[in-house]
């Protein structure tokens, strides 16, 4: 009997075009409002530039797993075929580093989509020892949480991703579903994928950037694109139930910041991000 075909290794998945090239298909399936989402990019370009460096030192495994990863979205990216380009910088001993670059064919060119510069090593030997690490917030069980499936129709079909997730969002951080937002720009929650895929250090690049925008807290409720994100693993989690928080400090401009942190069910703390995100503050609800 084969292996299980979970959904996010089909999505991630490569075809080699030589040169440290590779063909890839970008499916509607991981879509909020008719654009990609942008971690299941960062994931997809993650899983390239770590072949490419892995082949680069000669085959050793042991720098395929992203630490750090800095991506910019220059443009939307749509259902279709996509390219990967990797450039591997600089191969060392203990920490390799190369850039990724996404491009779709559009009308007959290349557009890019996303380029991501990152740096990958043995991710279990930088993880301890731990001298100090942000405790996970408390947060009620998951069968005590809001989940995906509660939300409006309407709103779950602009959504497509909802289904290829296990969301569960924590009640005091989820008042924006029901029109009833906090204000406080914060949110929570548990989350897993939807068909059972454990969770790893890949995987993690797509979760920071997974729930719904903390500017939903804010009252507002459109798009919010990714221009920037920085992240960092900082650990191989336990698989399981991950918890995400998000929140917000700084809105002005058409621009928020948003902080992600994650903690796995050990309650290790094993990926943390900033990014910048555009939002209509026009849009904010009274």
């Amino acid at each position: 009997m084969g292996a299980t075909a979970y959904e996010f290794d089909e999505a991630v998945g490569l075809d080699p075009l030589g040169g440290g090239g590779y063909a890839a298909r970008l499916d509607a399936g991981w879509s909020i409002g008719g654009a990609i989402n942008g971690g299941l990019l960062m994931a997809l370009g993650a899983r390239a530039l770590g072949l490419a460096l892995a082949a680069a030192g000669g085959g050793d495994a042991a720098h395929d797993a992203p630490i750090a990863l800095s991506a910019y979205f220059l443009s939307a990216s749509t259902d279709g075929p996509a390219t990967v380009t990797t450039e591997p910088v600089r191969v060392g001993r203990t920490l390799s580093t190369g850039q990724a670059s996404i491009a779709q064919t559009v009308a007959g060119r290349q557009v890019e989509r996303m380029r991501a510069l990152g740096s990958f090593g043995d991710l279990r030997s930088r993880s301890e020892p731990v001298l100090r690490s942000r405790p996970a917030p408390v947060m009620p069980p998951p069968e005590r949480c809001v989940t995906g499936s509660d939300a409006p129709e309407s709103f779950r079909t602009g959504v497509p991703i909802l289904a290829r997730l296990d969301l569960r969002l924590d009640p005091s951080t989820a008042g924006w579903a029901v029109g009833r937002p906090s204000r406080e720009g914060r949110m929570r929650g548990w989350v897993r994928f939807a068909d059972g895929r454990p969770v790893d250090a890949l995987s993690l690049l797509f979760f920071l950037d997974a729930m719904p925008p903390v500017a939903f807290d804010l009252g507002l409720m459109g798009w919010a694109p990714t221009l920037e994100f920085s992240g960092h693993v900082r650990a191989v989690p336990v698989d399981g139930w991950l918890l995400v928080e998000l929140s917000t400090e700084t809105v002005s401009g058409g621009l928020l910041e948003e902080d992600a942190a994650i903690w796995d069910e050990s309650g290790r703390l094993v990926a943390q991000s900033r990014q910048l995100a555009g939002v209509r503050l026009t849009e904010a609800a009274s």
